[in-house]
C-alpha cells in the first residue's frame, strides 16, 4: 500500500463511529430491524452550531431514526465558558463534562458528534469580537476536516450569519459553515489535509430556521424543505419528540431537563446555496451504493435481509448478514462510508447473537509499568460456534483457540499484563498541550475533529464465526456492583505513579493570615525516597516547617510557608524528585457524575501565591450555596471563618458579621427562599448580605432584596472593557482602597445577567461596558436597610476569585467588610 493510501486508510480508521464494540444483548428485534434500514441508508447530514446544547435534537432524531440518515453534529466549542448547575467545576473541567453529556445526547437520538478546537471563551456579542478571540483560520480549517472526513450531502446550521441578538459564538458557526460549504472542495486550501483525506462538495446547505418563543413564520422569498419531527415510530415505540427530550435532558449540567411535546411537529430548513431543488432536502442525491464497484449487489442482499427479517428468533437472520460482510470485506477500496457500513454489520451480527464482550478488572486506576490482572469475559447464548477466540493487548495474546463458545456457556480468559513503563497518561487529547488564544493545541491532525480518546487501555479481540473472521477492539474497564445502581463499568485510566495535590489553589500572603499550605504525595507503586520543591520559588522563598509519612496510605504529607518580598501575583509548581532523578509534579483530577463516566484529566500541581497588604477582619461568615462554586475556599484561605449555612433561623444567622449567597441560590436553593425574611430581618439587625448573580428564569421568589430590582439578561463580556467609577463610594473606598489597576488581568468576562429595573434606595458604583454599547449600570447595587447592608452583584466573582485575580479578590473582601 503506498503511503497516501496508507494515511487516508488511518484518516478513515480515526473517524469510524466513536464508540467501542463492548456489546450485551441488550437490543429488543425491532430496533435490529431498526439499525437493519440504517445499514441501508447511505446520506448524510451534518448538523453545525457552536455548543452543546445548540443542536436541535428534534431534527437529528427525525432523521437519523425516521430518514435513517447517517447525521453528526459539529460543535465547534466543548462548552468550558458556560455555567454549571450540577457542582462546581467550570473552563476545562466543564468542557470535558458537557462533552460527555453530548456523547449520552448522541447515543440517545442516534446521532455521532464532532467538535472542533475552539475553546468557549464565554459570552460573546457579535462574531468580530469572536474572531478576535479565535484563530479563524484554524477553527475554519476544522470545519472543512469533518466535512472532508465525514463527507455529508447536506450541511444544517442551527443560526444564522446575521450579527446581533445572538451569541457572537452562534452567529461564528453559521458563517464558518457557510465558508467551508466551498472550501472543502477546494483543493488550494488547507492542502496539508489532503494527505489524509480527499476533497467533498456537499450538496446543499441549509438554515434550521426558528423563531424561539412563538410561531414559525417563513420569508416568502426564502425557499424551505420540511420535516415532520414530531411522529411515532412503532419500532423505536416512541416520538422523536420523546426521543429529542430524552437527548436533551442528557445536559444535566445546564439543567436542560426536557418534557416531550405532543402531537405533530414541523421544521422548516432554509435553502442558504448549492444545487437547487423541489420538494427535498435530499433531492438529486444519489445512492452512494450505485456508485460501488458491486454496491448493487450488496444493497440487494441488505433489501433481503429486510424483507425476511426474522423478529421472533433474530439469529435466523445471521445468514444474511454474513452475507452482506462477506461482501463489504471483498470490496478493496473501501472509502469511509463503506468501512462504518462494515463496522455496523458487525455490530448487527453480535446483537443477533445476543454475544457479550467484556475485558474487565477490579481497579479503576493504574500507573505506567503497573502489573494488572484482568478477565476476558465473552458469552454466546445462540447455538451458532464461535471459535479461535484471541485477545491481543500490548503485543501478547491470550487465546483460548480451541474451545468452541455455543449455547450460553461463557468462557473466562485470564489476562495479566504489564502496563509499558512508556504508557502515556489517559489525558484528554486537547489538553495534552496549554490552550494558545482560545484554541486547544493538538498536534496530531487525525484527532482533530474526535469528540474524545478512543481507548485509554484495550486490546483486540480475534474470533472466527461460519469461518469468517472478526477482528474488534476491546476496551478495559473496571466493574464494580454498587447497592444502589447495581453492575457499573468505569473506563480503566492511567494515572502518574506518583502525583502531588496542593490544598489550595490561591495562597494569600497577608498581615495577620499565616497559611500552612499542605503538598501530598502519592505513591501509586512502591514508595520512594526524593525531595519536595518549587517550580519558580528560590529556596529562600519557601519552607518545609513539618513533613509527615503514612505508609498505610503510601502518603508523605508536606506543610509548607512560604514568603515573597514584594506585592505580586506568582504561579509556582510543587514537584518531587526522586533520589533516583525523576521528576513529577502532576495534579490528578478526578470528575464524577452518574449520567456520565468518571473523568480524569492531568494538570501541574500548580498554586497562585499572592502576597497583599490587604486590611481583612477574618471575621465568620456565612455561606448560602447555590449551583455550586468555588468561593467559599477562597474566602477561608483569605482568613475568614466560613460555615455553610442550613439553619435559617435568626438566631443562627446573627452569630455571622456577613453573608455571602453563592451562584444562583435564589434559581436553586428552596431553603433560602422559604426563610427570605429572616435573611432581610438579619440585615435589618445590622449584617451584611452579598447576593451573587442569578438567571432571571425560574427565580424560587419574586424579590431578592429589600428594595425593588429585576434581573436583565445584560453581561458585559470583554474582561478588561473599560468603566467608571464612584471612587468615594463606601465599596471602593474601603477598608481596602480601590483603583484602576484592580480592573486589570480579569477572566473571561465582568459579568452577567446584570440588574435592572433599580429602585432608587440603591446606588450604583460601577459602570462596566463592552466596546460599541452602551455603558451598564447593573453589575453591582448597594443599599442600606435597618442598620445593616444589602449587595447584589452579577459581577463574576465566581470566575475571578478562583482563579486568584488580586483586583477582583480585593473587591470582593470590600464587599463583606461593610
Amino acid at each position: 500500500m503506498n503511503k497516501p493510501i496508507l494515511l487516508r486508510s488511518l484518516a478513515i480508521l480515526y473517524f469510524l463511529l466513536n464508540s467501542l464494540i463492548c456489546v450485551s444483548q441488550s437490543l429488543p428485534s425491532s430496533e435490529i430491524y431498526h439499525q437493519l434500514l440504517t445499514l441501508k441508508e447511505t446520506k448524510r447530514v451534518l448538523y453545525v452550531a457552536a455548543h452543546p446544547d445548540d443542536e436541535n435534537t428534534q431534527l437529528i432524531a427525525a432523521l437519523g431514526n425516521g430518514e435513517h440518515v447517517q447525521v453528526a453534529y459539529l460543535s465547534l466549542t466543548r462548552g468550558d465558558g458556560g455555567q454549571n448547575l450540577l457542582g462546581k467545576e467550570l473552563g476545562i473541567e466543564l468542557g470535558q463534562i458537557r462533552t460527555q453529556e453530548l456523547l449520552r445526547a448522541r447515543e440517545t437520538d442516534g446521532g455521532r458528534q464532532f467538535f472542533t478546537r475552539a475553546m468557549d471563551f464565554g459570552y460573546s456579542k457579535n462574531p468580530d469580537e469572536t474572531l478576535q478571540n479565535w484563530d479563524k483560520q484554524k477553527v475554519l480549517a476544522d470545519v472543512v476536516w469533518v466535512i472532508r472526513n465525514f463527507r455529508p450531502d447536506i450541511i444544517i446550521t442551527r443560526f444564522n450569519t446575521i450579527p446581533g441578538g445572538n451569541h457572537g459564538h452562534h452567529t461564528t458557526s453559521a458563517i464558518l459553515a457557510e465558508e467551508a460549504f466551498d472550501l472543502a472542495a477546494d483543493p488550494s486550501s488547507f492542502p496539508e489535509q489532503l494527505k489524509y483525506v480527499e476533497t467533498w462538495q456537499p450538496r446543499r446547505i441549509f438554515w434550521n430556521s426558528y423563531n424561539f418563543g412563538g410561531e414559525f413564520v417563513a420569508d416568502k422569498s426564502a425557499k424551505y424543505a420540511v420535516f415532520q419531527v414530531g411522529e411515532f415510530n412503532s419500532l423505536l415505540g416512541e416520538t422523536y419528540s420523546q426521543i429529542a427530550a430524552n437527548s436533551r435532558t442528557m445536559h444535566k449540567s445546564q439543567g436542560f431537563g426536557a418534557t416531550p411535546r405532543i402531537g405533530a411537529a414541523v421544521d422548516h430548513l432554509q435553502f442558504i446555496k448549492g444545487e437547487s431543488f423541489e420538494t427535498s432536502a435530499f433531492e438529486g442525491i444519489p445512492n452512494r451504493w450505485n456508485e460501488l464497484d458491486g454496491g448493487n449487489e450488496i444493497e440487494t442482499l441488505i433489501e433481503t435481509a429486510i424483507e425476511r427479517f426474522d423478529f421472533k428468533d433474530p439469529v435466523v437472520n445471521l445468514k444474511s448478514l454474513m452475507q452482506i460482510r462477506a461482501k463489504l470485506l471483498a470490496i478493496n477500496s473501501k472509502p469511509t462510508w463503506v468501512s462504518e457500513k462494515a463496522k455496523k454489520i458487525d455490530e448487527l451480527i453480535f446483537e443477533v447473537l445476543g454475544l457479550k464482550m467484556e475485558l474487565v478488572t477490579n481497579q479503576e486506576l493504574g500507573y505506567a509499568g503497573e502489573k494488572i490482572k484482568a478477565n476476558l469475559v465473552v458469552n454466546n447464548p445462540s447455538v451458532v460456534l464461535l471459535s479461535g477466540l484471541s485477545l491481543e493487548l500490548y503485543g501478547d495474546a491470550y487465546a483460548e483457540k480451541n474451545k468452541v463458545i455455543t449455547n450460553n456457556e461463557p468462557v473466562i480468559v485470564p489476562v495479566n499484563f504489564q502496563i509499558p513503563v512508556d504508557e502515556p497518561l489517559s489525558q484528554p487529547y486537547w489538553l495534552v498541550n496549554p490552550v494558545v488564544d482560545a484554541i486547544y493545541d493538538v498536534k496530531d491532525q487525525l484527532l482533530i475533529g474526535k469528540p474524545f480518546n478512543d481507548m485509554k487501555v484495550g486490546g483486540t479481540l480475534t474470533f472466527k464465526i461460519d469461518d469468517q473472521i472478526f477482528n474488534t477492539a476491546i476496551p478495559l474497564e473496571y466493574k464494580y456492583n454498587d447497592q444502589v445502581d447495581g453492575e457499573v463499568k468505569q473506563p480503566f485510566t492511567i494515572i502518574p505513579e506518583i502525583d502531588l495535590d496542593v490544598s489550595d489553589e490561591n495562597v494569600f500572603l497577608i498581615s495577620g493570615v499565616n497559611p500552612v499550605v499542605t503538598v501530598s504525595v502519592s505513591f501509586h507503586g512502591e514508595m520512594k525516597k526524593g525531595e519536595l520543591t518549587f517550580k519558580n520559588l528560590t529556596e529562600a522563598e519557601f519552607e518545609i516547617v513539618a513533613e509527615e509519612e503514612i505508609a498505610s496510605l503510601k502518603k508523605k504529607i508536606y506543610s509548607v510557608s512560604f514568603k515573597l518580598d514584594k506585592n505580586e501575583k506568582r504561579e509556582v509548581v510543587a514537584q518531587f524528585t526522586t533520589n533516583e532523578g525523576k521528576t513529577f509534579d502532576q495534579d490528578t483530577h478526578r470528575i464524577s457524575y452518574k449520567h456520565i463516566p468518571n473523568l480524569t484529566y492531568f494538570s501541574p500541581a500548580a498554586m497562585n501565591l499572592i502576597q497583599q497588604d490587604w486590611k481583612i477582619s477574618g471575621a465568620e461568615i456565612g455561606y448560602i450555596m447555590g449551583a455550586g462554586d468555588d468561593v467559599p475556599a477562597v474566602l477561608s484561605s483569605l482568613g475568614y471563618k466560613v460555615t455553610e449555612i442550613t439553619d435559617f433561623s435568626l438566631a443562627n444567622l446573627s452569630q455571622f458579621k456577613s453573608i455571602v449567597v453563592g451562584i444562583r441560590a435564589y434559581n436553586t436553593n428552596v431553603a433560602l427562599a422559604a426563610n427570605q425574611q429572616n435573611l432581610m430581618a438579619y440585615i435589618e439587625n445590622g449584617g451584611t448580605v452579598v447576593a451573587q448573580y442569578n438567571v432571571s428564569r425560574p427565580l424560587l421568589i419574586e424579590n431578592l432584596g429589600p428594595y425593588p430590582f429585576k434581573i436583565s439578561r445584560d453581561r458585559v463580556t470583554v474582561e478588561n472593557s473599560p468603566f467608571t467609577a464612584d471612587w468615594n463610594h463606601p465599596i471602593l473606598a474601603g477598608p481596602n482602597k480601590i483603583t484602576t489597576a484592580d480592573f486589570d488581568d480579569w477572566i473571561q468576562e465582568r459579568g452577567l445577567y446584570f440588574e435592572t429595573d433599580i429602585a432608587a434606595e440603591y446606588s450604583t458604583p460601577l459602570t462596566f461596558q463592552d466596546p460599541n454599547e452602551d455603558p451598564l449600570n447593573g453589575s453591582l447595587i448597594y443599599a442600606k436597610y435597618g442598620k445593616g447592608t444589602y449587595i447584589y452583584t452579577g459581577i463574576s466573582f465566581f470566575r475571578e476569585l478562583p482563579a486568584g485575580v488580586p483586583g477582583a479578590t480585593k473587591l470582593f473582601i470590600n464587599l463583606i467588610e461593610q
